[in-house]
């Protein structure tokens, strides 16, 4: 943990630790400080979309399934 003096907003402060459920400032401003890096991290994952994480063949990994048996009569009424 580091020890530091910072210059806060009481109201935001309070509305924070109301919102959030904690009981000391220091709890407030931790869990307001995770979950922005949460939300950083979350916002971050749309740029690997369509970069080629995947490599492999969608068409012939369903060649390994097994065919469908057709439905006998008495189990489609």
């Amino acid at each position: 943990m580091k020890r530091t003096n910072l210059v806060l907003d009481v109201d935001l402060l309070r509305q924070a630790q109301q919102a959030a459920g904690t009981r000391t400032y220091s709890a407030s401003v931790n869990l307001a400080l995770a979950e922005m890096i949460r939300i950083r991290k979350v916002q971050s994952i749309s740029k690997f979309f369509g970069r080629g994480l995947w490599e492999g063949n969608l068409a012939e990994m369903r060649e390994d399934n097994p065919p469908r048996r057709p439905r006998s009569a008495k189990a489609a009424r």
